[in-house]
């Protein structure tokens, strides 16, 4: 009971999202013990425990994770070969789900969040490019507190300012939609846009496929 108890006091002092003990064993002389334990912190804490913040290891990370923190962007390496830029955790995993149901992979997950800026935007676009597994960019955004013109300026912003030369197809629906696809279509760049995401799916995992 105690350990119990302690265990849930640095859960709340930490300010942890987790705090795991697994496994937790009782020895034959009546020990317990902690073999392995797991403490995830809340982000949106971390200018309480500099302690807990001193202790990040970049060099445990990959370098594209650790670059994508700098600009607030939540990003995981995967081994597939489509990116993937949406914003919501929610509609990131689904769009994964979609692509692998088209017979394509998704390279990533990367979450720009709720109000990107023009400037996450690019940050987004040059991480994703940097990574060569990379053959083709698929952009699925509902437009709420992310206008769909607000992303279609950092969209053409960022492939002008990068020369991006690979494949990218984006599926927007939401606020200023119908500006947000006029803004593409007047941009005159190579971008394919998709009626849902299913079309979006099949639109860029055949495009990938292509450039192998």
């Amino acid at each position: 009971m105690a350990l119990i108890q302690n265990l849930f006091r640095a859960y709340l002092a930490k300010d942890c999202s987790l705090a795991e003990i697994n496994p937790l064993v009782v020895t034959t002389d009546g020990r317990v013990l902690a073999l392995d334990a797991k403490l995830n912190f809340d982000d949106n804490a971390l200018f309480r425990h500099p302690e807990t913040v001193a202790l990040r290891d970049v060099n445990e990370e990959t370098p594209l994770d650790v670059e994508a923190s700098k600009f607030g962007l939540n990003y995981i390496k995967l081994d597939g070969n489509v990116g993937c830029m949406v914003n919501g955790a929610g509609l990131a995993m689904a769009t994964m789900d979609i692509v692998k149901l088209a017979g394509g992979a998704p390279a990533n997950f990367l979450d720009v969040g709720g109000g990107a800026s023009p400037e996450q935007i690019e940050n987004a676009f040059r991480i994703l490019s940097s990574d060569p597994s990379v053959q083709a960019v698929f952009i699925n955004v509902f437009g709420g507190i992310l206008r769909c013109d607000r992303l279609a300026a950092g969209l053409i912003a960022a492939v002008r300012k990068l020369g991006l030369q690979i494949p990218v197809v984006v599926r927007m629906e939401g606020t200023n939609v119908e500006l947000g696809r006029k803004m593409l279509a007047d941009s005159g760049l190579n971008v394919t846009t998709a009626a849902d995401m299913g079309d979006g799916a099949r639109k860029v995992v055949a495009l990938a496929a292509a450039r192998r």
